[in-house]
C-alpha cells in the first residue's frame, strides 16, 4: 500500500526533507521485523539490539507534499553484519532513493554474531 508524505515531512519548497528517508527507511525495517516475528519489543525481551552501523543513501528525487511511495527491502549478511538493501519508488516504479543499511546485533549489552537475528530472518537473506 503507497504512503503518502504529509504536512509536516515537507520543507519551506514543498519537498520532503531528506532526514526524512531515513525514517521511512526505519520504518521499513520496523515492520519487516514484525512481519518476519520479531518485532523490537520481542527483540528487547531478549536482550537484542539492532543498531544502524552505516547508511549509505542516493537520493534520485524528490517527493513533495500530497506524493504517495512505495518502501522495499531485501536482506543479506556480511558476517555479523545484517545488510538491508532498501529502495523508495513512487507507486508508478520510478525510484525515489537507494539506500544499503547495514545493522549490527548487541545481545545482552555485547556485541553479537547475530545468529538469533538470523535465525528470524532465514527466509529472507539472499
Amino acid at each position: 500500500m503507497p504512503i503518502k508524505v504529509r504536512d509536516y515531512e515537507v520543507d519551506a519548497e514543498g519537498i520532503v526533507n531528506n532526514a526524512n528517508y531515513l525514517h521511512y527507511l526505519e520504518h521499513t525495517r520496523h515492520e519487516f521485523c514484525e512481519e518476519a516475528g520479531l518485532s523490537f519489543a520481542a527483540m528487547r525481551a531478549r536482550g537484542l539490539t539492532p543498531v544502524v552501523s552505516r547508511i549509505d543513501i542516493k537520493y534520485l528525487r524528490p517527493l513533495g507534499l500530497g506524493e504517495s511511495m512505495v518502501s522495499k527491502l531485501r536482506l543479506s549478511r556480511r558476517g555479523p553484519v545484517f545488510v538491508f538493501g532498501q529502495d523508495i519508488f513512487t507507486p508508478d516504479g520510478e525510484p525515489v532513493v537507494r539506500a544499503l543499511v547495514d545493522i549490527a546485533c548487541y545481545a545482552g549489552g555485547r556485541l553479537s554474531r547475530g545468529n538469533e537475528l538470523a535465525e528470524a530472518f532465514a527466509r529472507y537473506l539472499d
